[in-house]
């Protein structure tokens, strides 16, 4: 045997892979040429990266400890291509002066799965008051021919033959400072380190199948349009049979045919004659707790507003309930009868308004006009 390895990193024959690799770090920080360009320093660089190739690969390190050199067949570390000899992973140079270790062996066939999001649509009523509500949802589940492992019945997943298991191929390159050995996932098992020669007919070897279910949802109350809910664990299956994501039911409340919500408050609007708005009038209303009286006081005015406390839309979070607001509209009406003209000029010239000179006040201007007149101002003040 030509080159003790061992000694070159200085550890015991029996040593474990992570003593092994304490002592490539500690050495690749001494050695590496950026730190010590002496020649023979760069020579016994070369060496303990050699060493460490060996050490560090089981398969290697066997064909060593029984006599063997595995590099040998690389002619020293001198030609490329996958599994050749050379330098140790460029990977663990990083780790050796930046203190990061790459993430290194197969991955998992097994990952968590996509959230997923389903559009819910509820009355007034229902996110008032909150509801409970089945869904149908079309997700991925586990597969049960397999049980998520994407083999077929009586077969299994078996070891990668090109990559021995480990997921990555490696290369051989020439760089400034020799041969450096470089890892890339392996083609053939996609970095997995096994195959599945016998795939599942059921899921394709996914592990996982399309499949509707039913799910019930219980709607708190005081949701409103856009309020997602979550249901841990009910979302997509991931690969290989792995945990759910998570499923929202976004809520989406229907417009009602009287009541239009504000928050937490409801609004709407009743259009009285004008004598009832004079005299006053009790008018039905059919609200959320069932029907009630709503009072119009004599002398109403149109645009007036009547809350009824708590009678909205419960709070989300927190007790209590919004208001429901009643916009009285009073309606002039546009065509009498002589009979109707004739009582309405009596009751004008009761009320001395045979000839009203009415009352004028600035109209109201929106946030755009009174910019623009402020503007208008300041520019006229300049100019004077």
């Amino acid at each position: 045997m030509a080159t003790d390895y061992y000694a070159v990193l200085g550890v015991r024959r029996d040593a474990s892979q992570d003593e092994i690799k304490k002592a490539f770090r500690r050495l690749a920080r001494e050695l590496h040429p950026d730190v010590n360009p002496d020649p023979k320093t760069q020579e016994r660089f070369k060496e303990i990266n050699a060493a460490y190739e060996v050490l560090s690969d089981p398969q290697k390190k066997q064909v060593y400890d029984l006599g063997g050199d595995p590099l040998s067949q690389s002619g020293g570390g001198g030609a490329g291509g996958f599994g050749a000899g050379g330098f140790g992973n460029f990977s663990d140079i990083m780790d050796a002066f930046f203190g990061t270790a790459s993430q290194r062996g197969p991955r998992s066939r097994t990952r968590r799965g996509q959230d997923a999001m389903i559009r819910l649509e509820v009355e007034l009523d229902e996110a008032a008051f909150g509801t409970t509500k089945d869904i149908q949802v079309d997700t991925a589940v586990v597969c049960t021919t397999c049980n998520g492992e994407g083999a077929a019945p009586g077969t299994s997943a078996q070891t990668c033959d090109m990559c021995r298991g480990r997921g990555e191929v490696s290369q051989v390159t020439r760089s400034f400072l020799g041969q450096v050995m470089t890892s890339r996932p392996c083609p053939q098992c996609q970095g997995f380190g096994t195959v599945v020669p016998t795939p599942c007919p059921e899921c394709a070897g996914d592990g996982r199948v399309r499949s509707r279910r039913t799910l019930t949802v219980k709607i708190p109350a005081g949701v409103d349009n856009g309020t997602r809910i979550q249901l841990a664990g009910e979302g997509e299956v991931g690969p290989g049979g792995g945990p759910a994501g998570d499923l929202y039911v976004e809520i989406h409340e229907l417009p009602h045919p009287t009541f239009q919500r504000r928050g937490d408050d409801l609004h709407c609007t009743v259009t009285i004659p004008m004598t009832a708005a004079a005299l006053g009038t009790k008018v039905p209303l059919e609200t959320l707790d069932g029907l009630e009286e709503v009072d119009i006081r004599p002398g109403t005015q149109s645009g007036q507003s009547i809350p009824l406390h708590g009678r909205g839309v419960t709070h989300l979070r927190g007790g209590g309930r919004g208001d429901l607001v009643v916009h009285v509209e009073v309606q002039t009406p546009t065509k009498l009868d002589p009979e109707q003209e004739r009582l309405l000029r009596e009751l004008a010239e009761l009320r001395g308004e045979e000839r009203p000179t009415g009352q004028f006040q600035p109209g109201q201007q929106g946030l755009f006009s009174r910019l623009k007149d402020a503007f208008n101002g300041r520019v006229a003040a300049r100019g004077s």
